[in-house]
């Protein structure tokens, strides 16, 4: 099992594209209702959903960058807006923290070998 994508739900469609676009993403779904993108390394995808009634997103997107503080000053560069400066956290990994334009929470970070191999990883499966 490979996980395919994750949808967003977003207020305004050409808002969140530009905004995707802004941050380096490929456009390569393009509807009214609907865009999805490839990331710009690996083979994962997400998308965005037209929502236009209320709704609550609590999820939170991570996107992986090698050079983490130099992407972050190259995307201030371009006008996006940060909540703060990287900052090293007590799991290991380096986030920077973003919001899109419809309130979606996004985290950029390095987290090198402590993505998959934390000192704390165990391995649980299914017995049955």
């Amino acid at each position: 099992m490979n996980l395919n994508q994750v949808t967003l739900p977003v207020r305004n469609m050409r808002e969140a594209v530009a905004f995707y676009l802004k941050l380096g993403f490929t456009q390569i779904v393009d509807t009214p209702h609907y865009a999805r993108f490839s990331c710009p390394e690996g083979d994962a995808t997400f998308s965005l959903s037209l929502q236009e009634t209320a709704y609550t997103n609590g999820a939170v997107l991570y996107f992986e960058i090698e050079e983490l503080d130099k992407a972050v000053e190259a995307l201030r560069a371009k006008g996006i807006e940060f909540a703060g400066p990287p900052q090293d956290m007590r799991w290991l990994w380096r986030e920077a923290v973003l919001s899109d334009p419809s309130g979606n929470k996004i985290k950029l970070y390095r987290a090198g070998d402590s993505r998959l191999n934390p000192p704390w990883r165990v391995e649980v499966r299914d017995s049955s």
